[in-house]
């Protein structure tokens, strides 16, 4: 079973500051890691090829620093690693990050399975894996929290359903993203760091795709656009109640029914 990883780096901080005219983040000079979901992702690749055999693809799509998250895949196991890096991809939304995505899948071979994390701690937006799938024209599942079987034409999943859990089969190739539950991801192995120090990773541009108009792929290419966006203002003001318990728990009783978060009887 091959199968390919999306991944992606992402701020490792919340102090992170915004470009007011593109609405996009500035990534530069700020400590970055691995998207988390995207390790639970890599995660189940692992466990798939332990069980059937295969390799491991993992894509980003990022600057050249991006590379670091590969280099960590490599160290959790991952077999070879593909950076999507272009200053034409810059600032491309969900949609447009999933079509060069797409665009850069299509470079690699006989992939039978492509797993997501759910959604990435920058965007939270859950949406970049199913329109991957789409633009490929395969099928896919989302909120996967549970591989049941794993076969040579289809995959058996259990989806977590906001009332529901489901189970699908789903015939390969197809696209899968998957909750944060359904494993333990690893730690990256000291001596896989070693032995992977040197291992090349493929960079592909978008004069590497097939479909090379630059209209499609960032700004250009993205449907949707921030009109505004700023950090939320931090709130500093607090109150102290002093006093016996008794005193207090009036003095927070009277608090909250003067703001109206509880009615007085």
């Amino acid at each position: 079973m091959n199968i390919a990883v999306c991944i992606k780096q992402v701020p490792g901080t919340s102090e992170v500051e915004v470009d007011e005219k593109t609405g996009v983040l500035k990534r530069d000079g700020v400590d970055s890691k691995m998207n988390p979901y995207d390790l639970y992702a890599l995660e189940t690749a692992l466990q798939l090829r332990k069980e059937h055999g295969g390799r491991i693809s993992v894509i980003s799509m990022g600057p050249p620093q991006s590379k670091e998250v590969i280099r960590e895949a490599f160290m959790m196991g991952a077999d070879e690693g593909v950076l999507l890096s272009d200053r034409r991809f810059a600032g491309a939304d969900v949609l447009a990050t999933a079509y060069t995505l797409s665009s850069g899948l299509q470079r690699l071979e006989d992939i039978d399975l492509i797993i997501c994390g759910k959604q990435t701690t920058d965007g939270d937006t859950a949406q970049v894996g199913p329109e991957i799938a789409e633009f490929l024209d395969i099928p896919h599942v989302a909120n996967v929290r549970k591989i049941c079987e794993a076969e040579e034409k289809a995959i058996t999943v259990e989806m977590d359903m906001p009332d529901t859990v489901e189970v699908a089969e789903v015939s390969f190739p197809c696209l899968i993203t998957v909750e944060k539950g359904i494993n333990t991801p690893r730690l990256p192995s000291f001596k896989l760091k070693l032995a992977t120090e040197d291992r090349e990773i493929n960079t592909l541009c978008l004069d590497d795709f097939k479909d090379r108009d630059e209209q499609n792929y960032g700004l250009n290419g993205s449907p949707t656009q921030v009109v505004k966006i700023f950090p939320p203002p931090t709130n500093d003001c607090h109150e102290t109640l002093d006093g016996d318990p008794a005193e207090m728990a009036q003095g927070l009783f009277n608090y909250l029914s003067d703001n109206k978060f509880i009615e007085a009887r």
